[in-house]
């Protein structure tokens, strides 16, 4: 079974090089399951119902967020419906240790076309970052809830040491653990010795003639100065980064993680 994890949309450079790989990159490695982190679809800062569905019409299977996941207030409404009216908005998660009552979830489980089960989670780090429940016990608790045996987790964080904790933490458990929110990617992708594939950041899928996706100017000149800035979405030298995973469908254990980026 083939898994395709594509990281964080950035923007419009983000959807377009998303939209121009993804077709080919899902036939030539026969993508079983697709999920698509589209946190800053929105022109960097969030996502809208719209953009969601047009990850969907891509062939997204699930999509991830993390800590912009309500940037953009049009996206309130879309994830607070019931688990079982809107089917498309269910399978669009946000952090699932967020606190009790937030809109949304975070996890989903479905079936392929070839009755395989699968589940997908999001969850969000504590270290720099905003107040969360504990990512740790939150994955136990979703565990202890999941029946599939394929399960990818997209571990939306910003230090490295609470990322490769956790992989450490699930391996055998999972099928990946997956790292969102740096931008940048990482080559320390590998499988764990229990058979779950990891990698501490797949990268961003935007401009990285960037600061992390934000034109240079703005961003340096907040460094040189301290003064505030409206950041805006960069444009230049898109690349969609992502990771491939390939696992047994009966066990989910995994045997291989490819990590690509491709560019215009």
């Amino acid at each position: 079974m083939n898994i395709l994890f594509v990281g964080d949309v950035f923007g419009s450079a983000g959807r377009h090089i998303v939209r121009e790989h993804l077709p080919h990159v899902v036939e030539t490695n026969a993508v079983d399951l697709l999920v698509i982190n589209g946190e800053n679809a929105a022109g960097g800062f969030g996502l809208t119902p719209s953009l969601a569905e047009d990850l969907f019409d891509l062939g997204a299977h699930v999509i991830t967020t993390g800590n912009h996941v309500w940037d953009k207030r049009e996206i309130f409404d879309y994830m607070a419906v019931p688990e079982t009216s809107h089917e498309r908005a269910r399978r669009v998660l946000r952090p699932a240790n967020y606190a009790h009552g937030t809109p949304g979830f975070g996890v989903y489980q479905g079936t392929l076309d070839d009755g395989t089960e699968y589940a997908v989670m999001n969850l969000q780090g504590r270290v720099f970052m905003s107040a969360c429940d504990d990512p740790f016990r939150k994955a136990d608790e979703l565990l202890s809830r999941i029946t599939a045996k394929v399960i990818l987790l997209d571990f939306h964080a910003e230090a490295t040491s609470e990322k490769v904790a956790l992989g450490w933490y699930l391996d055998g458990r999972v099928t990946a653990v997956l790292g969102t929110h740096t931008h940048i990617p990482t080559a320390d992708e590998r499988v764990l010795p229990m058979g779950t594939a990891y990698q501490t950041d797949v990268g961003m899928s935007g401009p990285y003639d960037s600061v992390i996706g934000v034109e240079k100017e703005l961003v340096l000149q907040r460094f040189l100065t301290g003064m505030p800035a409206k950041f805006e979405a960069a444009k230049g030298n898109p690349k969609m980064c992502a990771a491939l995973i390939e696992c047994d469908a009966i066990t989910g254990r995994a045997f291989r993680i490819q990590r690509l980026m491709l560019g215009e």
